[in-house]
């Protein structure tokens, strides 16, 4: 009796501890009024010394609470207008993570599986050809400072088949604008991909260009996403905008993440740093598609799973606490966590020193702390438009800095490393 009394006295001690620790692990973060106003000084900072328009930042725990929000705003460039959680941003490659869990969520359904051929849904790609170098070599190895020197190009067969998993890597061989082979861009730009009528057309336009390596060859980041909407399309018979409606946003109750601007909502003016004066850019000045950019008009119905969706920074955070939460948000599990994981896994870039790439999400290396500009195994995104975001899996909280500003003069591109870090440095001081 007694040893049974002892037995049972510390499998309860056991038992208190662990979940002792598991509610210690669970415990929010909370930020002090010195760390705050440290965040604050820095966005401030920023924008004074004119490398941003305005800068909003926002922190999340797991449950949706909030740690901290701060707005900056150049008055000077916007006169009026209120900038906070629920203000609408362009999100531009945002919207990639959110296109491939749509993905991983009909892959679970057996809707498709990822190692499927693309042309089994999209034929129109069955005789796409591979822009190879006049002497037949690979353009996809040139380094950055040698790609004109490459034009013109030949077109060759692509010795391999293009899978979903291609698109989900950014080894398909779809590419921008931006490629630096002005004969590519330039193919690009002709076709005004953002200008097309409908899906349909789009991938009509697409058929006609090459690709820029051979499918699964290596890491090429394009317009790949945006195939994967497409074929995602095609697999359902219905829109990514009745996707995102009826598999994320209604059944996890998130307003604010969303094809085509709500009526009477609006989006800032477009900004650029290019040429060392922030100011509203022309037309053409963002030029990842060439000429045109996506119009978000409700009525235009071309949903471009890449680059085409409209958010409140509050809305996107509902989105990443649910990767977070290992797929599950405000009780509705939308993604298996065998399947999160999937996402966050290895996947490409696995030789960089700063961390590895999963599906289009990357996770930082131990550098990101050694440099004081974070920590490792975060995971993050960003957009076109100088929106970013990270998860913390760790310590269960959300980040977001967003603005809207094309091309960030020097050295203005450091503002994300140097919030992370002031942040973090408090964190890992702990």
């Amino acid at each position: 009796m007694q040893l049974s009394l002892i037995r049972y006295s510390a499998m309860l001690f056991i038992a208190v501890l662990t979940f002792s620790a598991c509610q210690l692990d669970k415990e929010p973060i909370e930020l002090d009024v010195k760390q705050r106003r440290e965040l604050s000084n820095i966005l401030d900072g920023y924008v004074k010394d004119g490398y941003y328009p305005f800068i909003y930042a926002r922190l999340e725990n797991l449950d949706g609470s909030l740690i901290y929000e701060h707005s900056s705003v150049n008055r000077d460039l916007l006169p009026s207008g209120d900038l906070n959680g629920d203000t609408w941003f362009r999100i531009w490659s945002m919207t990639k993570i959110v296109t491939i869990s749509i993905a991983m969520d009909l892959q679970e359904d057996g809707v498709f599986d990822i190692d499927e051929p693309v042309t089994k849904y999209i034929p129109e790609f069955k005789d796409l050809k591979v822009a190879i170098g006049e002497d037949g070599s690979r353009l996809d190895t040139v380094a950055w400072g040698n790609r004109n020197g490459q034009c013109p190009i030949k077109l060759a067969d692509n010795d391999s088949i293009m899978t979903i998993r291609h698109l989900l890597n950014h080894e398909a061989g779809f590419y921008y604008a931006t490629t630096g082979f002005d004969c590519l861009d330039s193919l690009v730009t002709d076709q005004d991909l953002p200008k097309a009528k409908n899906s349909e057309e789009l991938i009509q336009k697409l058929a006609q260009l090459p690709l820029v390596q051979h499918s699964g060859a290596s890491y090429f980041y394009g317009t790949n996403t945006t195939v994967l909407g497409l074929l995602i399309e095609r697999a359902t018979g219905k829109s990514l905008k009745q996707l995102v409606k009826e598999r994320v946003t209604d059944p996890m109750n998130i307003a604010g993440l969303q094809y085509g601007l709500p009526e009477g909502k609006k989006l800032f003016p477009k900004y650029t740093g290019r040429d060392s004066i922030l100011r509203e850019a022309v037309d053409g000045e963002l030029d990842i598609f060439g000429n045109y950019v996506p119009d978000y008009d409700l009525d235009h119905p071309l949903y471009l799973g890449g680059e085409g969706m409209v958010a409140t920074t509050d809305g996107y955070a509902d989105f990443i606490r649910m990767l977070l939460n290992k797929g599950e948000l405000n009780g509705h599990r939308f993604l298996e966590e065998t399947t999160v994981e999937d996402i966050a896994s290895p996947h490409t870039q696995l030789d960089s020193p700063y961390g590895y790439n999963g599906f289009n999400l990357w996770v930082t290396g131990d550098s990101m702390r050694i440099k004081g500009q974070g920590d490792a195994g975060l995971w993050v995104g960003g957009g076109y438009e100088c929106t970013h975001f990270w998860i913390d899996p760790e310590r269960k909280f959300v980040g977001l800095i967003m603005s809207q500003n094309n091309e960030v003069r020097a050295p203005g591109y450091m503002m994300n490393d140097d919030f992370r870090g002031a942040l973090y440095e408090g964190l890992l001081g702990e």
